[in-house]
């Protein structure tokens, strides 16, 4: 969820983030009461002995987030385009654990934030076609290659 809109829009980052507070929040309200029983019999028990039932953001594999998932290069169309790739992915997360999930509390927050993914993918589209229009304009780019001649 996080690439590099962060880096251009405060506001989407911000959002992005409170998907991330939300998806804590379920994943918080899920395992809280765990017994020591539930917790191994869960498979749950890697994560425990790491963090109880704090919320590490983590991949499903158990790969930490980190920053090397922000995919900035100071190009508008390279970044655009990573960051509807980005919205993409979580789509397809957001449809995986709709899959896998059978708690219609957990499903209904799981489709509202679907839904934002499928928004900030076609506005990001939007924004794709705006800065192509511009592409022969001076200062698109920090430098553009075809005024340089």
């Amino acid at each position: 969820m996080f690439c590099s809109w962060f880096h251009f829009d405060p506001f989407v980052g911000t959002e992005e983030l409170g998907h991330l507070e939300m998806i804590g929040a379920i994943v918080h309200q899920l395992t809280r009461n765990l017994d020591d029983k539930q917790v191994r019999e869960g498979g749950f028990a890697p994560y425990f002995v790491d963090h109880t039932t704090g919320v590490y953001p983590t991949a499903a594999s158990g790969s930490p987030w980190n920053a090397a998932g922000i995919g900035v290069k100071g190009d508008v169309i390279c970044d655009l385009t990573e960051d509807m790739a980005a919205e993409q992915k979580a789509r397809v997360t957001y449809d995986n654990i709709l899959r896998m999930s059978d708690d219609p509390d957990v499903n209904n927050v799981i489709r509202f934030l679907r839904e934002r993914e499928i928004v900030h993918f076609q506005r990001f589209g939007e924004a794709v076609r705006l800065a192509k229009e511009k592409m022969d304009q001076k200062n698109v780019y920090f430098t553009n290659p075809a005024f340089d001649k």
